[in-house]
């Protein structure tokens, strides 16, 4: 009798053991769903730590779903560091659109840091990205506020290495600019805003892109301010600046040279004094070496007070004092 409750209690153990080390539930369900996955499967997962729910509800999903992929696939996948259900969705979603994606392309996609599944929605269901208000100045002068609305479609062949979302709004900004400032006159522009998006579209913008670009639609163009009148008058203005700094070193230079001039006057003016304060002496020296007589100096001395009684009637000022005198050699 305790034999047979010690083989009873023994094997419960063993089972209960078997069955939380086994997840028999999976294998069950898999089953159920015609997935044929042995235990040893089950029992090597659990060995290298991999969630068998993670693994086997997936292949569940994408047998189900009419694809052929294998649990060593998607395990592998999982161990890489990938999401397995994001990426068997993402192979069920393109199935029942008639995207060629393979599996392995899948997986490269999601392990490359991209939604695999999105960009399968958006190969199917097209984005609109609305790109900021780009600036533009026609060759008139005219600056153009134009604003695009860019429908793109997910390219899954180029998913992995291409650019993305800002790379296609800098391009497209750049062929609004360029188209604008084409045109010889805004009103072309604003007459035919369609024709940026021609332009724009015939330059192949979503090359090296993980988009293909389906439209480019112009949202709106508006005026903004004359730029040519601007820089005209700024170049006006500069000039004016120049000419009055120019101005103003000329009347510098001719100040300088006046005070120069009234500098070599005041000399002069020294010079004719000097030469003046000699005469009485030169008159003394004539007188005493006899070359001139008495009279000679009295009459040019009633010459003298002549002339400065002329100047005085004339009104230019007290005359001179004649030379020899007390006056004249102060």
């Amino acid at each position: 009798m305790l034999f047979t409750l010690f083989l009873i209690f023994v094997a419960v153990l063993v089972l209960s053991v078997f069955f939380s080390f086994v997840p028999v539930g999976l294998w069950i369900a898999a089953a159920a769903a015609g997935v044929r996955v042995g235990l040893g499967t089950l029992i090597g997962m659990r060995l290298r730590r991999v969630p068998a729910a993670r693994v086997i509800n997936p292949l569940i999903k994408a047998f189900k779903a009419g694809l052929d992929v294998s649990s060593d696939k998607l395990e592998a996948h999982y161990l890489a560091g990938g999401n397995v259900d994001r990426v068997v969705n993402a192979l069920i979603a393109a199935h029942r659109a008639g995207i060629d994606l393979s599996f392995e392309r899948a997986a490269a996609i999601d392990l490359a840091g991209r939604d695999v599944l999105q960009a399968v929605q958006m190969s199917v269901n097209p984005r609109v990205i609305e790109t900021p208000v780009v600036a533009g100045v026609a060759k008139d002068g005219i600056e153009l506020k134009a604003k695009a609305r860019v429908t793109v479609r997910a390219n899954i062949d180029r998913l992995v290495g291409g650019a993305g979302e800002d790379t296609i709004i800098a391009r497209v900004g750049e062929g609004i600019v360029t188209t604008i400032g084409s045109a010889d006159n805004h009103k072309q522009v604003l007459e035919n805003p369609d024709s940026i998006s021609r332009t724009v579209l015939a330059k192949g913008l979503d090359a090296g892109t993980a988009f293909e670009i389906v439209s480019i639609d112009i949202a709106d163009v508006d005026v903004g301010n004359n730029i040519g009148a601007r820089l005209l008058a700024d170049q006006a203005e500069a000039e004016k600046r120049i000419a009055q700094a120019k101005a103003e070193e000329r009347r510098a230079m001719a100040v300088a040279a006046e005070q120069e001039m009234k500098a070599r006057v005041q000399e002069m003016r020294a010079k004719v004094v000097e030469a003046e304060a000699e005469v009485p002496h030169a008159l003394a020296q004539a007188l005493r070496e006899g070359k001139i007589g008495v009279m000679d100096w009295m009459y040019m001395q009633n010459i003298q007070a002549d002339t400065g009684m002329r100047r005085s009637i004339a009104g230019e000022g007290a005359p001179p004092p004649a030379p020899g005198t007390e006056e004249s050699g102060r």
